[in-house]
Parts: structure tokens; C-alpha cells; sequence
């Protein structure tokens, strides 16, 4: 197109714009700027790779200079993205930043308008900050409410009610229905659903999605198969742990002979790990995992989820082991097996009750329980002059230096007494109920060189 004719058609939709006759016709001139209430606009995104966050921070900003239109203006915006609804402001960067500046008296705004009741709270948050923001004299603004929102009045009350109780359905329902459907794809299609894969095997295609969107996107699904370079060393530990050997000497054995480790052999996928060597942790890790026999496994592990008190919950998330009644299993072999099932199964047995030269299984009773206040790992169960004991030598399985702290060892017979005076129980009391009044209360027991202290839900009792 010439020049002359792009000028042409520019002036042309100039007026056609200001026409009357067809702003009648769906024209939007917007309203007039009006001198009103300043107002400062939050908004938020839970997911970055889902979502657009310049998209939803459109719409939502939209909604908001649509209920503040004639009454005032949006002066300045606050958006988080990335950052999940059970996250109190206070967590969340540029919601933490609007906190900081409503307790500004020279704040710039008069009100905030959030862009959606669920993208700004969850459970009671939102009381907490109306309660903030009346103290500075700063409105709170919702779409839901068409205004401004009053917690004295019943009516808003009720709503606020109803918004939070259909928010934290949404979060619920949502939640069962992932559950579910992974469920289903690991027990009936045996699907692997994503994660690292574990130590000794890599991913490898397998097929197109099995949405057709995503497929058409090309997107396809997963999985595992023998790595050539790591298969062999876990084969290797599963041989020699069922010939006896403990795990601490495979651990010593491994760094001795220079194997790398996960994080070594790919940092990529383990960013989060900063040690380069084998630990105890790492070698337990591989022999409890049930999927080198070749069938999925899933749901071996569990968060728990409070939602009625998103924010304090939240940093206290407990990751819990569940019992093998709760695995999810896939009916047929999914991928190559490592090792076979009655090697993986002797390997659990040894780990759960290890008999001595007599035949007889020795017992821990306060094995899971222990941890070390040096370095917080916790205490392996060990044997000592025919006694239960238990001792942590603080990751360093290998050769020691002059800088490696000198192991803990405790005798158990010796805790008993000590725990018995912390939990105020008889100084006769059998050892066998001391444990089991740790396990009901889910204490964790932090011992030192000096002592020991019982972690307990309500402040620490200090054991003499």
C-alpha cells in the first residue's frame, strides 16, 4: 500500500472512530477521566506455565477499571504470578510489597481493588486484610461486591461467607479430581506421570499425548528405560546389600571407587542437591524404591493438606511416608526391570529386622525417632557390645578429617531413663511404653554430646 493511501485510510478510521453514529454501534469511547478515589490494583496468577500472566493481568485489570469507572482511577498495580492461593500476602512478593505501602501514610492510593475474589484470597484472609486496611483508613474493593466491602454489613458478611467456601471447593475438588485421575493412569495404563526419573533409569517417547490438543501441540508421554551408564550401579547395590553388606559400607565403597553420584551424574535434574558423594540417604533411597522390579508406583508418598488454614499450614508442610496398603500399583510391567521382585523384597526384609548370628531379630525402639542436633540427619540404629544403641557419624561415611565432628553414640537403655523424666512418667515405666508414648505424641528426640531434648508439639522439654 502506498503512503498516500495508508494516510488515507488512517484519517478514515480516524473519523469513522468518532462517529457517533457508529460508536452507536459498538464503539467503546471509554469513560471520562474523573477526579475520584486513587485506587491500587492487585491481581494474581498461580501458574506461569499454564497461564499468560500478561493475559490474566489484562483481564483482571479490565474488570477492575470497569467498577471503578466514574468513581475514581487506577493509579498504581501489584500482580504476583507463579504464586499460589494458600500463600499469605505476606509470602507473596508484590502483595507483601501493597502491605508495606497501605501501612505508608504517604501511599499514593486511597483504596485497592482486587481483580478476583479467589486470585487474592483464600479461607480467612481476606478479614485479616480489611481489618489492615480499616485501621489505615483504605477501602477494599471487590467485583463480587460491586464496591466497596463492609464487614458490618450482614449482607457482606454472607458473601464473604459464600466466596471463601466456594473457593476452597474449587481448590478441593480440583485436587480430588488430579488424585483421581492419576489413580487411574497409574493402576490401568501403568502411565509414568512426570518427576525426575529415578537413578538408574532415563526417559525415553512414548507415543503422542494421549489428549488430542496436546498431541496436535506435540506433546507426547513417557517412559522409563534402562540407563546404561547408572543401571549397572544399581543393580550392583542390590546384589551386595542381599549378600550382607550394610549400607554405610556401600556408601564408602561407592566414593572410594569415584561412581558418581545422582546430583553428579545429573546436575541438571538436581539442582537442589549441593553435596557431590553418596550418602546413606541416597543408597536407602534407591533400595526402597519398588519401581526397579518394573511396575509404576505411585502415591508411596503423601503431603498433608489443611485447607481451612492456608497460610500457617503452608510452611509447615509434613511429607509422610504411606504404608504399602495405600500404593497404587499398575496391573502389568510398565518398563525394564532392574532387579527382580524376590530381590527387592529380601532387601526390605533386611532393612526392617535384621537377625544376628543367633537368628534373633534385634530391636530399636526408638529407631525413626532419634536425630542428631549436630548436623540433623537422623540416627542409624547400631549395635554396641550386645546392646541397642544408636550413633550418627554426620554424613561422613568415607575417610575422616580433622574437620569431621566425632561420631554421636548413644545406648538406649541410657535414653529410656533420661526420656522417662521429660515425659513425666514412672521411673519404672517399661522402655516399650516410653516408645510408644513418642510415637502416639510424634516426637522427634534431638540428641547431643551434652543431652538430649524431646521436639514435642507444644515448647521442647529439656531432658537433665
Amino acid at each position: 500500500m502506498a503512503l498516500c493511501d495508508r494516510d488515507v485510510l488512517t484519517d478514515w478510521m480516524g473519523l469513522w472512530t468518532e462517529d457517533d453514529t457508529y460508536g452507536a454501534r459498538g464503539a467503546h469511547p471509554g469513560p471520562a477521566a474523573v477526579s475520584g478515589l486513587r485506587f491500587a490494583f492487585y491481581g494474581r496468577t498461580s501458574t506461569i506455565e499454564h497461564q499468560d500472566p500478561e493475559t490474566s493481568r489484562a483481564w483482571q485489570l479490565e474488570v477492575c477499571e470497569v467498577l471503578v469507572a466514574g468513581r475514581g482511577r487506577i493509579v498504581v498495580q501489584f500482580f504476583d504470578a507463579g504464586r499460589p492461593r494458600r500463600d499469605r500476602w505476606r509470602d507473596r512478593p508484590e502483595a507483601a510489597e501493597l502491605l508495606a505501602a497501605i501501612r505508608d501514610p504517604n501511599r499514593g492510593f486511597d483504596a485497592i481493588v482486587v481483580g478476583e475474589f479467589e486470585r487474592g484470597f483464600a479461607g480467612d484472609q481476606i478479614q485479616h486484610i480489611v481489618a489492615l486496611c480499616k485501621r489505615h483508613g483504605v477501602q477494599v474493593w471487590l467485583p463480587e461486591a460491586g464496591g466497596p466491602l463492609d464487614l458490618e454489613d450482614p449482607e457482606h458478611r454472607a458473601l464473604i461467607r459464600m466466596l471463601g467456601e466456594q473457593s476452597l471447593r474449587e481448590v478441593i475438588r480440583a485436587r480430588h479430581r488430579a488424585m483421581a485421575a492419576m489413580r487411574i493412569q497409574t493402576r490401568d495404563h501403568g502411565r509414568y506421570l512426570g518427576g525426575r526419573a529415578p537413578y538408574g533409569y532415563r526417559l525415553v517417547p512414548a507415543g503422542p499425548h494421549p489428549n488430542l490438543a496436546e498431541a496436535r501441540r506435540g506433546r507426547c508421554v513417557y517412559r522409563l528405560e534402562p540407563d546404561p551408564e547408572t543401571a549397572p550401579t544399581v543393580r550392583w547395590l542390590f546384589a551386595e546389600r542381599r549378600a550382607g553388606r550394610s549400607v554405610t559400607d556401600l556408601v564408602a565403597a561407592l566414593n572410594r571407587r569415584g561412581t558418581p553420584c545422582p546430583a553428579e551424574h545429573d546436575p541438571e535434574r538436581n539442582r537442589h542437591r549441593t553435596r557431590r558423594r553418596w550418602t546413606a540417604q541416597s543408597v536407602a533411597s534407591i533400595l526402597a524404591n519398588p519401581r526397579y522390579t518394573g511396575w509404576q508406583v505411585w502415591n508411596r508418598q503423601s503431603v498433608d493438606h489443611d485447607h481451612h488454614t492456608p497460610g500457617e499450614r503452608r510452611r509447615r508442610r509434613i511429607a509422610r511416608w504411606n504404608p504399602t496398603n495405600r500404593w497404587v500399583v499398575s496391573r502389568q510391567r510398565s518398563h525394564a526391570q532392574l532387579i527382580t521382585e524376590a530381590d527387592f523384597v529380601a532387601v526390605q526384609r533386611m532393612r526392617s529386622g535384621r537377625p544376628n548370628q543367633d537368628g534373633e531379630a534385634r530391636e530399636y525402639l526408638f529407631a525413626g525417632l532419634l536425630r542428631c542436633g549436630v548436623c540433623s540427619r537422623r540416627m542409624d540404629c547400631h549395635w554396641v557390645h550386645g546392646r541397642a544403641g544408636y550413633r550418627c557419624r554426620h554424613g561422613h561415611a568415607g575417610p575422616r578429617t580433622e574437620d569431621t565432628p566425632a561420631t554421636l553414640y548413644l545406648r538406649e537403655d541410657h535414653l529410656i531413663t533420661r526420656l522417662s523424666h521429660a515425659l513425666h512418667m514412672p521411673v519404672a515405666a517399661s522402655p516399650s511404653r516410653v516408645a510408644a508414648q513418642l510415637r502416639a505424641r510424634r516426637v522427634m528426640i534431638v540428641c547431643t554430646v551434652d543431652g538430649v531434648s524431646v521436639e514435642l508439639p507444644r515448647p521442647i522439654l529439656r531432658a537433665a
